[in-house]
């Protein structure tokens, strides 16, 4: 037997007993009302439900037969034959239970649903993750949507992963009811280690970035054949001159300015005098502590190896140059006969 069923005939069997108590003491005047007209009696004549509750109306009648039932309004609240309401949406439906010559009716008010948002507003830095709590009144799961996905993201359990700066909605469903909560994504605070770095050629210089982004900084330099910069912010001077290495976080830049200095460079005797076979080793000092680059102006009086070597060929007179990164300086061969 089915749980309906049972409810409606104990329901019965109750009634019958009143009825029965009353006609002791009316007499004639209730039977002939009985006889006359029909009645429905309910468990209940109003009702005030959630959205997907569900509830039964017992109706007991006059005759002993089964009431049927209506609803004013199906989709606010609907009802089978065994006078089983389900609550649907937002609003009041009549419930009526109904037989020949009777019939009684039970107001159905079906509340809306309410959420309660954990925050109306959320501020993030980029890459960070905070959960979005829904309390839904009729316990039903939420839905989350993000009006702007590549700014703010949420999933089904409403984690909502800040991805750059901009502002988005986050909408929260539930039984057709919606709220929403704004998530503003912060401008990150960036700060470089340096702005500005003097460099010879050759050395190198590590810049730190800090940010309250947890995106990966992007690094740039304007002139590559100054100064080039690495994914790790480790800067390389290339060539004399200036350069300007950006670090961007977020649209958000910070720049050091670059110089990479011209060397001096000296010889250790401005002049020397050689004969015809003999060798020399031009002794120089750089200040880049980079290795210059030799050449001579004759080489047919006197030459030059990589090492500063230089050899006397035939009588005469050539220049020794010292070459290093724009920097160039020389000194004096005197060739002699023996």
């Amino acid at each position: 037997m089915s749980q309906s069923k049972k409810i409606f005939r104990a329901a019965l069997a109750a009634i019958c007993m009143v009825t029965m108590l009353l006609t002791s003491h009316a007499g004639a005047v209730t039977a002939h009302a009985a006889s006359s007209y029909g009645f429905v009696l309910l468990n209940s004549y109003s009702k005030t439900m959630k959205i997907g509750d569900e509830a039964y109306l017992v109706a007991v009648t006059s005759t002993g037969k089964k009431a049927t039932f209506s609803s004013s309004d199906r989709t606010v609240a609907s009802v089978n034959t065994y006078g089983k309401i389900t609550a649907k949406k937002a609003g009041t439906a009549i419930i009526t239970a109904k037989i020949r010559n009777g019939e009684a009716s039970c107001k159905v008010t079906v509340q809306k649903t309410t959420i309660q948002l954990s925050a109306k507003s959320i501020s993030m830095e980029n890459g960070e993750a905070k959960r979005l709590e829904a309390t839904v009144s009729t316990g039903h799961a939420p839905k989350f949507k993000s009006s702007k996905s590549s700014i703010a993201s949420v999933d089904e359990q409403g984690v909502i992963l800040a991805k750059k700066p901009g502002s988005a909605t986050i909408t929260v469903t539930a039984d057709k009811t919606s709220v929403t909560c704004k998530v503003t994504v912060r401008q990150p605070k960036v700060k470089l280690s340096k702005s500005s770095a003097s460099l010879y050629r050759r050395e190198k210089v590590k810049l730190s970035v800090t940010s309250t982004s947890k995106t990966a900084p992007k690094w740039k330099s304007n002139k590559k054949s100054v100064a080039t910069v690495d994914n790790n912010g480790w800067v390389t001077a290339v060539k004399n001159g200036k350069a300007t290495i950006t670090v961007t976080v977020d649209n958000v830049s910070k720049t050091c300015e670059v110089t990479v200095k011209k060397p001096e460079i000296k010889f250790e005797k401005v002049s020397v005098s050689l004969n015809v076979g003999q060798s020399f080793h031009a002794k120089v000092t750089v200040s880049s502590k980079n290795k210059p680059e030799f050449s001579s102006s004759n080489t047919n009086v006197a030459s030059v190896d990589e090492n500063g070597k230089i050899t006397a060929k035939s009588k005469g007179k050539a220049y020794i140059y010292a070459k290093e990164d724009g920097t160039k300086e020389r000194m004096t061969v005197v060739v002699k006969e023996k």
